[in-house]
């Protein structure tokens, strides 16, 4: 019965890191800038979400729009007002990621003035666990989070697949010049794609406040789950960061059968390492050549 349960709440985080992984894959495919500030979109996201529903107490609904605007215009503002000028200036990809990297401990630390370094959770009757079999625990965030996942996932694929915008976006990493033949702005196209990115972490931010709670560090290990998920999966294809996303969740859960809780982040950097020594590529990549 363990076993079952570990089961479950790996596919229910699994289904959560998809999200956050498709979103960072999508634009650093997209756009080639290393999004290190991926992990604070999500911080900003779920305190949002906290602060509006659990101290200003305003409805749920608004809580909602409230998380998703402060990460889709943090997403915008960060692209306009930090990677557009560096690029323009110099380019240089090393200096994009500092520059990121740095926002991400800003948000960090103002986090941690604004609301405290503890744990805070919000309060749902969603998050309450219900007894399906002896030993057997589910709460209705759990369908709720596979069910949103599977949701957003398809429901970007038929954007991408569908829309004028979306082939354009997909072509914007490969041929900015064949976009602005076609008479599409790669820098509106950029704006695009950091504000979905930035729209895909919001359910996974709002479910971790509801389920396993926050705090301001949270963000590094989002980003680590980003960035594993991309290479696990393959870089540049969001199917495979939808899959690897599913596999970490789940080796963090199952492994808590042999390991401790403090050794879940070691199992994340246990599958990479597997994934770059045996299969470099990822597991939709394709393989390069000799």
């Amino acid at each position: 019965m363990l076993l079952l349960q570990l089961l479950i709440n790996g596919v229910q985080v699994g289904a959560l890191y998809a999200l956050i992984a498709v979103g960072f894959s999508l634009i650093f495919g997209s756009t080639r800038i290393f999004h290190f500030a991926h992990g604070s979109t999500f911080t900003i996201a779920a305190y949002t979400f906290y602060y509006a529903l659990s101290v200003l107490q305003t409805h749920w609904l608004f809580a909602v729009l409230a998380a998703t605007a402060a990460a889709v215009l943090f997403g915008l503002a960060l692209n306009r007002f930090v990677y557009v000028p560096i690029q323009k200036h110099e380019g240089s990809f090393f200096t994009v990621f500092v520059a990121s990297f740095g926002i991400g401990i800003i948000v960090q630390n103002l986090c941690g003035m604004l609301f405290g370094r503890s744990f805070v959770s919000v309060n749902t009757p969603l998050s309450r666990s219900m007894e399906l079999l002896p030993g057997l625990f589910v709460s209705p965030l759990s369908g709720i989070a596979i069910a949103i996942a599977v949701l957003f996932y398809f429901g970007l694929q038929m954007f991408l697949m569908r829309t004028h915008t979306g082939m354009a976006l997909r072509a914007l990493s490969d041929n900015p010049e064949l976009v602005r033949a076609y008479g599409m702005s790669p820098r509106r196209l950029s704006n695009t794609v950091f504000a979905l990115g930035s729209l895909l972490v919001v359910p996974a931010a709002l479910l971790s406040a509801a389920s396993t709670g926050l705090n301001p560090a949270i963000g590094h290990h989002v980003m680590l789950i980003s960035l594993a998920a991309t290479i696990v999966g393959g870089v540049g294809s969001l199917r495979g960061a939808a899959c690897a996303g599913l596999v970490l969740g789940l080796a963090e859960n199952l492994a808590l059968v042999y390991f401790e809780p403090q050794w879940s982040e070691a199992i994340t950097f246990i599958v990479l390492f597997l994934f770059i020594l045996f299969r470099p590529s990822g597991l939709f990549g394709r393989a390069a050549a000799h």
